[in-house]
């Protein structure tokens, strides 16, 4: 027995290899997704933090606005090619144009002032004949009765998914959905974040706002009103031409009543089953997985209507094949998963291995993945050409900035002193170099709130911040000042060496909740800027609660801060340092508590006011206003720069809007080439190690074969 033992052994380990070596030449070992989807049009992707609301009452996070964009559908949308961005319908048939009416009720002329206008009324009609997806909020028992109200725990026992329950239905979208959505952002319990500047516009707002919060659920709402089945109106107290972008987010998406009903019930909600998790919408994507620590699935929307892609978009489109779709009924891709990574290593290799289809770049894989040309201009590298890799730019509509804290007693104020004493600071944080070392070029350095793209934004000698740069009319372009100017203003401002008349040296807090890797070297990097003023910065991480609290009451002096469009207009921007929104004294968005009256005064007649020269000359005087009382050291406007695979067609950054991946085509076959050529295994090392095995053997063969003989 114990003679056959080694040739068992032998052949078990032979079979096994044999077994590895067969296998691994029948595909790819390492595919981390099932046989059956590889050559499905299924477009990856990934998301690094579990997202928190997909009720559009609430969400106001970009991360969640990827989600819930493609489910929801408020009435108008931005059109996926053309820049700059441009409104169009979306659900509803045209884009609304306001009538307006003054004090006695008599319609005014579109092009009527601000002031002479009492009443501004949108009226939106949707298409007849968009559904909602199949949902059991609207399931029906033969007899016309609701199949899923009133439910007790035992009737959802086990139940943890909307998809746990068996029957659905469906109804055709209707104006009172939207209706029902205006009035849940007035509601206090659903905690809409921008209510408090919805009610300064829309009529009656605030009012059935104090209402609901004292339990009056029938009182009048005049400002929003069903017309008809298929149109409603809302009626502001003023002129406001922003208004239409707001049509194009996610607030204004329809809600049916029968959702909340359903998601109300206490047995459903015990489950953790609400509107927050799984949303009901009209769009081309509906949630079929929702495992937020792991995965989140969208599929097509099984009653989405017939939408075709675009016709037309801007110069260079078609070039770029932009267009070869042109008038094809859209979504292309009837299912998209998007993995958890919170570390972006493992992210960056399966992309490279053709796992997931679309990248960001890192500051660590930045130089493998872009190289310049000799203009500048940003290129994929050879290594991403080789793999058809495409590197795609946009500049974002987002500021980011440092804000002084104005009620502060070092750095705020107004007096002339305090002034130069900010702009010297500007002068010395050069984010020119910034942007060169911390991220690899990818932003345009900031003279004004306005970003590219928006009215209002002026690039060359006409829009350059003179308080902080000269303009060199030889190279035509601004030259930041230098330490010696900054010195000198330093000194003009009582801190000659950074010191005050006393000897005291100049000491300046920041605070800050930066708990990343590259944190230390960006706060090194400030710090050593302001010591060649001879001024002290006193670092003050914390955690971010502890940090928006300061934030909050004003106990701070200098923070870093940033936002992000929420529509293409300078209004969106100036905002955020508009006196009356002031956080520690309105709560409101300007973190510098900035308040300058003349400031104040223009942006109130600017903000109502259509793009024009007039409007164009009072943004200038606004944004001389603020590079003079230096509010914000303007620091940067980020550019994007994204990687997608050769078969993800029909991509293009979009910054605005974001319900896009209708758009999106996947070429399935092509993708699973490239894996399969990316992800062959080494295998000649298992080859050698069988032959070795059995050339090992063969002397254990012959002398079992002549013991065996007896030889």
């Amino acid at each position: 027995m114990r003679m056959k033992l080694p040739k068992l052994s032998g052949l078990r380990c032979s079979l096994a290899l044999t077994l590895v070596l067969f296998c691994v030449g029948c595909g790819v070992p390492n595919n981390p997704y099932p046989k059956s989807q590889h050559d499905q049009e299924i477009y990856y992707n990934t998301f690094s933090e579990e997202p928190k609301h997909f009720d559009p009452a609430i969400s106001y996070s970009s991360d969640e606005y990827r989600f819930i964009q493609q489910i929801y559908e408020p009435p108008l949308q931005y059109h996926y090619l053309k820049r700059p961005y441009e409104l169009i319908p979306l659900t509803a048939e045209a884009v609304p144009q306001p009538y307006y009416f003054d004090a006695n009720g008599q319609q005014l002329p579109p092009n009527a002032s601000a002031e002479s206008v009492a009443r501004a009324v949108y009226e939106v009609r949707i298409r007849p004949g968009i559904r909602y997806q199949q949902h059991p909020c609207f399931a029906k028992t033969e007899d016309g009765e609701w199949r899923y109200r009133n439910l007790t725990k035992s009737d959802v026992k086990g139940f943890n998914e909307v998809k746990d329950f068996p029957m659905t239905g469906t109804r055709e979208l209707i104006a009172a959905d939207y209706v029902y959505q205006i009035k849940r952002m007035a509601d206090p319990s659903v905690a809409c974040p921008i209510l408090s500047t919805l009610k300064d516009y829309i009529l009656g707002m605030e009012a059935y706002s104090v209402a609901i919060a004292n339990g009056q659920n029938d009182a009048s709402f005049p400002g929003v009103e069903v017309v008809d089945r298929y149109t409603y109106r809302i009626i502001l107290m003023t002129k406001y031409p922003q208004f239409v972008y707001w049509l194009a987010m996610p607030f204004f998406s329809p809600m049916p009543k029968e959702a909340i009903d359903f998601y109300s019930q206490p047995a459903v909600k015990d489950r953790n089953i609400t509107i927050d998790r799984f949303p009901v919408g009209t769009g081309a994507y509906r949630i079929e997985t929702l495992l937020a620590h792991k995965e989140i699935v969208l599929v097509k929307n099984e009653n989405f209507r017939v939408v075709r892609y675009p016709s037309s978009g801007e110069p260079g489109d078609r070039e770029t094949g932009l267009l070869d779709d042109a008038w094809e009924i859209v979504p292309f891709i009837p299912r998209v998963v998007y993995k958890l990574e919170k570390e972006y290593i493992p992210r960056w290799n399966k992309f490279l291995q053709g796992y997931y289809d679309t990248s960001t770049i890192s500051s660590d894989t930045f130089d493998s993945a872009v190289t310049f040309n000799d203009t500048g201009d940003p290129r994929a590298s050879e290594a991403m050409k080789t793999k058809g890799i495409l590197l795609r730019t946009n500049v974002q509509p987002t500021t980011r900035y440092l804000a002084f804290n104005m009620l502060d007693d070092t750095v705020g104020g107004y007096t002339e002193e305090k002034r130069k004493l900010r702009q010297a600071i500007s002068i010395v944080l050069d984010y020119e170099e910034f942007i060169e070392i911390f991220i690899n070029g990818r932003g345009i350095s900031s003279h004004s709130p306005i970003p590219p793209g928006i009215f209002g934004y002026e690039s060359g000698e006409s829009g350059i911040n003179s308080y902080v740069y000269n303009w060199d009319a030889v190279m035509q372009r601004p030259i930041r000042k230098s330490i010696e100017e900054a010195s000198q203003l330093l000194a003009e401002a009582g801190y000659p060496g950074g010191q005050d008349s006393k000897g005291n040296p100049l000491v300046v807090s920041f605070d800050n909740a930066w708990n990343s890797a590259g944190a230390t070297a960006y706060l090194t990097w400030i710090r050593n800027k302001l010591e060649q003023l001879g001024i002290t910065m006193e670092n003050r991480t914390t955690d971010y609660n502890r940090f928006r609290d300061k934030v909050k009451n004003g106990n701070f002096q200098i923070i870093s801060w940033g936002w992000h469009a929420d529509y293409p207009d300078a209004e969106n921007f100036l905002f955020l340092l508009y006196g009356p929104n002031s956080k520690v004294r309105h709560d409101g968005a300007n973190s510098a508590n900035y308040g300058n009256a003349e400031y104040d005064r223009l942006f109130e007649q600017m903000k109502n006011m259509e793009n024009s020269p007039e409007r164009l000359a009072i943004i200038r005087e606004m944004s001389h206003l603020l590079q003079r009382d230096a509010p914000w050291v303007f620091t940067y406007h980020p550019v994007s720069f994204g990687l997608s695979h050769q078969w993800v067609k029909n991509r293009k950054p979009s910054s605005l809007g974001g319900g896009t991946l209708k758009y999106i085509r996947i070429d399935a076959g092509q993708r699973s080439e490239n894996r399969q050529a990316w992800n062959q295994p080494v295998v000649w090392p298992l080859w050698v190690g069988l032959a070795l095995f059995i050339l090992g053997t063969i002397p254990a063969v012959i002398t079992i074969w002549k013991r065996e003989r007896g030889l």
